[in-house]
């Protein structure tokens, strides 16, 4: 990804140097023109193109937002009703993330939503262990966090 980034950039600066014109709007041109070249030659490198990838993060950030947003409403909601009527509890997130910093970064997105927190990572990190303020029913939490930020992970580091 990063080699395909770099090449671009050189582009877009080869046809600033072409033009003879050095402006944002000349260099966002060779950026465009660029991507199309290497678009094209995407079959001859070994990952996959990366704006695919670029595209991935920007999705990975705009459903952290929307849960973020959701989890808020829902704290807000539970917090001011006149009874607290919470059913804490603590269940076992089984993952399919394999490294390090996507199991990292599935915590913590999971930490940075409100109402839970990743209490524990097992020996073997298949198993996330997370804390939930109003738990519902465990199968829908973990298909809910396994179809939102595991799968959104997944798009970006495969």
């Amino acid at each position: 990804m990063a080699f395909q980034m770099l090449l671009n950039v050189f582009l877009a600066f080869i046809w600033m140097f072409l033009q003879d014109t050095y402006d944002s709007q000349t260099f966002l041109v060779g950026y465009i023109l660029g991507l199309l070249i290497l678009f094209g030659m995407r079959r001859y490198f070994h990952s996959r193109f990366y704006v695919a990838r670029a595209w991935a993060i920007v999705k990975l950030i705009l459903i952290f937002f929307k849960e973020l947003l959701l989890a808020n409403l829902s704290v807000l909601k539970l917090i001011l009703k006149p009874k607290l009527d919470i059913q804490p509890g603590i269940f076992a997130l089984p993952t399919d993330l394999k490294r390090d910093w996507e199991i990292t970064v599935l915590s913590l997105l999971i930490t940075l939503t409100p109402g839970t927190l990743v209490i524990s990572v097992s020996e073997d990190q298949k198993t996330l262990f997370v804390h939930a303020m109003n738990l519902g029913e465990i199968q829908d939490e973990i298909n809910a966090i396994k179809s939102s930020f595991e799968k959104a992970i997944m798009e970006v580091s495969r």
